[in-house]
């Protein structure tokens, strides 16, 4: 650790990066299918050496957030993904999310790798942190918290509500440093400058959890804070974090991202919008191999100017998950995607729903991929095939559709 990076993995070169992590992928993978049930059937058939190129890793399955709420349900607690068995690696805490899905936390110092994210924050051992990211159900306050104590700083376990406390904590002990989501510091600037306390102490901010506008980002600055955004789930820990650069988020070294076509686990073109698949190489309590967490982003082009080589995101683009239902039936984004695939001449789709008349109605949009020609009347005999509902088909030019990542546009809520 120095001034500037956290490791020398942040300045590597790429192409070592790359066979670093594909080899920690292939051990993980290993590790998952001898000491995880679900994986032990899911890629029983599949031999870890055998991935070898990020190209070989699409050809695995995706397991998608709301699929996981469905296994737990059906495998309490963790739906045959935790690690089990005399060799594996125990859980030191277990969290739950909305649904509830389940997250258990390994023992090791990092587990959820924030150190990364705080260090490249301006973070350093011997600061002390409020860190005001909930303590409770969610896994944020203890994300955050392990972070911390890893990097080698003192902890102030704020977690969330009771402003008044929270002035008063921080105008007492003078924290260095804030974590949590923004909107909450910005709240409790707000009731300290009510009060007339000065917490001219902070200097440095980490926060995730909610989009940070760079209105909000500009303001805290003018009161002396520099802060940072982290890009974190409850289920993978961190995957991305902001740099001095301050152009768009670096991915965590600890982790094999994936941009993928939502609904599928095929990976877009370089800066297409797509969903967010992720591989935490080393967590060896709960391995999740190619897991979606719903969220679409995009790849940016070339390093950072920060220095740091590894590949950079857009951030928090939307939801991926946009899962309806039309006339009491749900329509999920794989089922758009298997139209496309049934009917290869279809580029990018994209299902609006709406109301005509008062009734709901579907209407499938298609790219025709150049040179090819498509069969009206068979895709809209495949989408009632997949929906059990009827479609319409709107049939564009290659490049008339946008590529906002959006594969379900539900545009009733705006009648």
């Amino acid at each position: 650790m120095n001034g500037t990076y956290f490791d020398t993995l942040e300045t590597r070169d790429p192409e070592l990066r790359e066979r670093a992590q594909l080899a920690a992928l292939r051990e993980q993978i290993a590790y998952a299918r001898a000491h995880a049930p679900w994986f032990a059937r899911t890629l029983a058939g599949i031999e870890p050496a055998d991935i070898d190129s990020r190209a070989a890793l699409a050809r695995l399955p995706v397991v998608r957030k709301y699929e996981l709420l469905e296994l737990q349900k059906a495998d309490r607690p963790f739906g045959g993904f935790a690690a089990a068995g005399p060799a594996a690696r125990r859980a030191r805490q277990v969290f739950a999310s909305p649904g509830p899905i389940y997250e258990p936390e390994g023992d090791s110092a990092d587990y959820w790798r924030l150190a990364r994210a705080l260090h490249a924050a301006g973070f350093r051992p011997g600061d002390l942190v409020h860190n005001c990211f909930s303590y409770h159900f969610s896994p944020a306050g203890s994300m955050l918290d392990t972070g911390l104590r890893a990097l080698g700083c003192t902890v102030f376990p704020g977690g969330t509500g009771q402003t008044e406390q929270q002035v008063q904590a921080m105008a007492d002990l003078g924290p260095d440093g804030y974590v949590g989501t923004p909107s909450f510091l910005k709240i409790i600037l707000d009731k300290a400058d009510e009060q007339g306390v000065r917490l001219s102490s902070l200097k440095k901010a980490l926060v995730s959890g909610e989009p940070f506008p760079a209105a909000l980002r500009d303001a805290l600055r003018a009161r002396g804070i520099d802060a940072y955004q982290v890009y974190a789930s409850a289920d993978l820990g961190s995957l991305a974090y902001e740099s001095s650069a301050r152009e768009g988020l670096v991915v965590d070294e600890g982790v094999l991202l994936e941009i993928v076509r939502p609904g599928t686990g095929e990976p877009v073109a370089p800066g297409e919008i797509g969903e967010v698949i992720a591989t935490p190489l080393h967590n060896r309590a709960y391995p999740l191999i190619r897991f979606g967490n719903g969220d679409l982003s995009a790849v940016l082009p070339g390093a950072s100017p920060c220095g740091r080589t590894n590949m950079r995101i857009k951030g928090w683009l939307g939801r991926a998950d946009q899962a309806t239902k039309v006339k009491g039936l749900f329509v999920h984004p794989s089922q758009v995607a298997e139209i496309a695939r049934r009917h290869p001449g279809i580029a990018r789709a994209r299902l609006v729903v709406d109301r005509d008349g008062g009734n709901d109605r579907m209407t499938l949009h298609v790219e025709t991929a150049p040179g090819a020609e498509l069969e009206s009347g068979a895709i809209v005999a495949t989408i009632r095939e997949l929906t059990k509902l009827r479609g319409e088909l709107v049939l564009h030019a290659p490049g008339e559709l946008a590529d906002d990542g959006k594969v379900i546009d539900d545009i009733r809520k705006h009648d």
